[in-house]
């Protein structure tokens, strides 16, 4: 900590115009990336700051779209109105912090099982899925060309990427080896591609009475099917225990798809819904059998050994799906 609060003061003085920085807590939210909050000092006053960084600076993910891409995908969403926390710098080489960028800290609540039962939120929550379609059109609207980069996948090589990860895993799963061929069997045909967040969900959102203040963690961004993001929101991980709500948690497959259309998303075509939500589900399930690898590599926090144990978890709710 103390290389990184030195590095944070040389950018507070040579970029932020601060005069140092302080209270440097490394905060327990983020499976994949570090997150920091700390003060930016600055004639008398303090004001608070968020780090998003790789692991040690720079152990930069393969499947990431990197943090300095990550960046500029939310100064854009941010510019086509999607509710975001303003970055306020990107690191450089030259900073000696590694890979990362400092945004504004926002306040609101990002436990999703908060957001789907608590007292507090429960007005928010007889909006919250109308605004969330609201809020992926947007996103979907954004400019794709402008991030040539990012990753082109259609729903077959989507698919066929996450069977490799299954295998990789070298640990058989009867379900999900069931799912695979169900997917495979119920791949939609081609549809338009645009930008996808690829991880817009309860628990990446942060929230308060007027509904979303901002939407979090765009490392998995890509182009592809746009039905992708309407669907993932919908799988079972993110309602947090409330399963007759099917967005988020909070509200209802009707509504989401409503305030998307509404908002200029393209019509959904309710066929294909049940597929992104199978898709989702068996997503989640590989990524967390994959956590576990990464629980025992270089940075092995609480949040990978927790979501490496939510295997099983997921091979029932694609029961429950594929049973439907």
């Amino acid at each position: 900590m103390t290389e990184l609060k030195q590095a944070l003061e040389n950018v507070a003085r040579s970029r932020l115009g601060g005069d140092g920085v302080d209270n440097l807590t490394r905060l327990t939210a983020g499976a994949t990336q570090e997150i920091w909050r700390f003060e930016l000092l600055r004639g008398g006053e303090r004001i608070p700051l968020v780090l998003r960084r790789a692991p040690g600076g720079e152990r930069v993910s393969e499947t990431a779209v990197g943090l300095e891409t990550e960046a500029r995908l939310i100064q854009a969403a941010a510019d086509a109105g999607v509710p975001e926390p303003p970055v306020v710098h990107v690191l450089t080489p030259s900073d000696g912090a590694g890979h990362g960028f400092i945004m504004g800290f926002v306040e609101g609540e990002t436990l999703g099982g908060r957001i789907a039962k608590s007292e507090a939120l429960a007005p928010a929550r007889t909006f919250l899925a109308r605004q969330c379609g609201g809020i992926l059109a947007r996103i979907h609207g954004l400019d794709a060309d402008a991030f040539p980069s990012l990753r082109r996948s259609t729903p077959a090589e989507l698919i066929e990427r996450y069977l490799a990860v299954y295998r990789a895993t070298a640990w058989p799963r009867p379900v999900f080896e069931l799912a695979f061929r169900w997917l495979a069997d119920h791949c939609p045909g081609p549809r338009e591609m645009k930008l996808v967040h690829g991880d817009f969900r309860n628990g990446n959102l942060m929230i308060g009475p007027e509904g979303v203040r901002a939407v979090l963690d765009w490392e998995i961004a890509h182009i592809g099917d746009p039905m992708e993001d309407l669907g993932w929101i919908c799988t079972s991980p993110w309602r947090f225990g409330v399963l007759d709500r099917p967005v988020g948690g909070f509200g209802e497959r009707e509504d989401l798809w409503a305030g998307y259309e509404a908002a200029g998303g393209a019509q959904v075509r309710r066929d294909e819904a049940l597929f992104w939500e199978v898709f989702g589900s068996m997503r989640w399930g590989v990524m967390c059998a994959g956590m576990t690898a990464a629980f025992r590599g270089p940075d092995p926090s609480v949040e990978r050994a927790v979501i490496a144990r939510r295997t099983s978890e997921n091979e029932i709710d694609l029961l429950r799906l594929l049973a439907a």
